[in-house]
């Protein structure tokens, strides 16, 4: 039994004629009379009972009839829709936490402008986890500040960033010009969690200074962080973009990299077996066009020397 023979079934049952049912499904009527039958005998019930070159549906038949309906509306209504998901295009994006608070709204907001139809899902998370959604599939693409580990993994960078470290306005630090590395052994830091590529970064070149980091706080949004740094006086290290106000209503005050240690950038990422939708392509061009990079204006940074 198919959905064929339902629908031969059911224009039979209203015409009440096999010749007019068949004329409407534009086949033979011998092809109908056989869809009929192979019914009574699926079912071992007759559907319709023949008197004087008519038919009259049985009981059998109009049970049949009243379930057919709904299994050939359901039927089509699932073509309908196989055939919309088949016309509307879907991206699934990954940001890290920093590339999701910075600029992921703003190119989300881009990209429909130019895909109004696009189907778009965004997930925010650090660096090793956005690397595992893509790796197992789970997003299509990503933009991430950290260093991608797996190799099967295509790595674009786009957009040029670098931390700085932040301390608030009262602590000693925003009053000196320079900073030497070795002051940095005695304060304390709110660090992002394990997995972020801020934290990789700063971690890795304080291990190379050999200078320690005493954490005190971690947290996985900058928000908190900033809170750490205002309320509780810590150091943190942390993009630029994401202290643009602060620094500005001299609520943070920032220190730079004298040798620009910190400069790094943000990449596009995607497995290298995946083929490139024109979503994709999209996302792409409008990340590799974006200017980000804010202008701390009230306040000359100091320099951490070393």
């Amino acid at each position: 039994m198919t959905i064929r023979h339902l629908r031969i079934f059911i224009e039979v049952a209203k015409s009440g004629n096999m010749s007019k049912a068949a004329e409407r499904l534009y086949i033979s009527q011998p092809t109908a009379s056989q869809a009929i039958k192979e019914l009574e005998e699926y079912y071992g019930v007759l559907l319709f009972e023949r008197l004087n070159r008519r038919l009259y549906i049985t009981e059998a038949g109009k049970k049949l009839f009243f379930y057919a309906k709904k299994v050939v509306k359901e039927f089509d209504d699932l073509e309908e829709r196989m055939a919309n998901i088949n016309k509307v295009e879907g991206i699934k994006i990954g940001a890290t936490i920093s590339v999701g608070d910075c600029i992921l709204g703003d190119i989300i907001s881009r990209l429909k402008d130019v895909n109004p139809k696009a189907e778009i899902y965004s997930y925010v998370g650090n660096t090793e986890t956005i690397e595992n959604k893509l790796l197992n599939n789970q997003l299509d693409i990503a933009i991430v500040e950290g260093k991608v580990k797996s190799p099967d993994l295509i790595v674009r960078p786009e957009l040029e960033d670098y931390l700085v470290l932040i301390c608030s306005s009262n602590h000693p630090f925003a009053q000196k010009k320079t900073i030497e590395l070795e002051e940095l052994a005695n304060e304390k830091f709110a660090m992002r969690e394990k997995g972020s590529g801020t934290r990789e970064l700063f971690e890795e070149y304080m291990q190379k200074k050999e200078i320690p980091i005493k954490v005190v706080f971690e947290g996985n949004t900058p928000a908190a962080i900033k809170q750490e740094v205002i309320i509780n006086n810590c150091l943190a290290a942390i993009s630029i973009c994401l202290v643009e106000e602060e620094a500005n209503n001299s609520t943070i005050h920032i220190i730079e990299s004298e040798k620009k240690s910190w400069n790094r950038y943000f990449s596009i990422v995607y497995h290298k077996d995946k083929v490139l939708s024109d979503l994709m392509k999209s996302l792409i061009k409008i990340t590799k066009n974006y200017q980000h990079i804010p202008k701390i204006i009230n306040k000359k940074p100091g320099v951490l020397m070393g």
